[in-house]
């Protein structure tokens, strides 16, 4: 007679065997290779055109990138103080970085959208305006993606979830983030930079 054995799974994983990391890293991955896909489009669409952007094209005005630019590196910043406050226990650090880095980013996409109704190229004017409007929005989606995330880390934050050796959401959550505020400065050198760059 054979004794038979209960096993039961762990409810949370950590270190390297944690599939939620895993999930985050693999989901980083994926978004990384289409934005690379966008921005490869964007180079071999201008490497074969004459004039880039099109000549008559209205470059967008470079302030509000450059303010959003601060804004999401500041996000960071407020990111990095969150996970190290809860790092040390404290529950309040963790509630206010949170919600001082979801303030910032609902700044950009505030700001972004003042952009959009500011702007007098429209999508179908030119391939360059065609790729502005896809590549921002695009990026815009995934600063949105990340609200939502820290939203969610939040509501858990007050309801006790994390601790000083229970915090590995708040670190996903900040990989996410920092990949999304790594990404737009790519988007700020080829959308915004190099068009004015090519003018000079």
């Amino acid at each position: 007679m054979t004794e038979e054995r209960t096993v039961v799974a762990p409810r949370f994983v950590t270190g390297a065997h944690d599939p939620a990391t895993w999930g985050v890293a693999l989901f980083i991955t994926t978004e990384a290779i289409l934005f690379s896909l966008l921005f490869a489009s964007y180079w071999y669409i201008r490497s074969g055109a004459a004039h880039w952007p099109p000549v008559g094209t209205e470059l967008p005005k470079l302030l509000i990138p450059l303010i959003n630019t601060a804004i999401l590196l500041s996000s960071s910043a407020t990111m990095v103080w969150a996970e190290g406050r809860i790092k040390r226990g404290s529950q309040g650090g963790l509630r206010l970085g949170l919600a001082v880095t979801s303030l910032l980013g609902l700044i950009f996409l505030a700001l972004q959208l003042y952009e959009y109704a500011d702007e007098t190229m429209r999508i179908g004017d030119s391939a360059y305006a065609s790729f502005f409007y896809v590549i921002t929005a695009f990026h815009s989606v995934h600063v949105f993606v990340g609200l939502m995330m820290l939203g969610y880390m939040q509501l858990r934050a007050w309801c006790g979830h994390f601790n000083a050796t229970r915090h590995l959401a708040i670190t996903n959550v900040g990989w996410y983030w920092h990949f999304v505020d790594v990404v737009w400065l790519f988007v700020l050198a080829i959308v915004y930079l190099s068009p004015h760059v090519a003018r000079v």
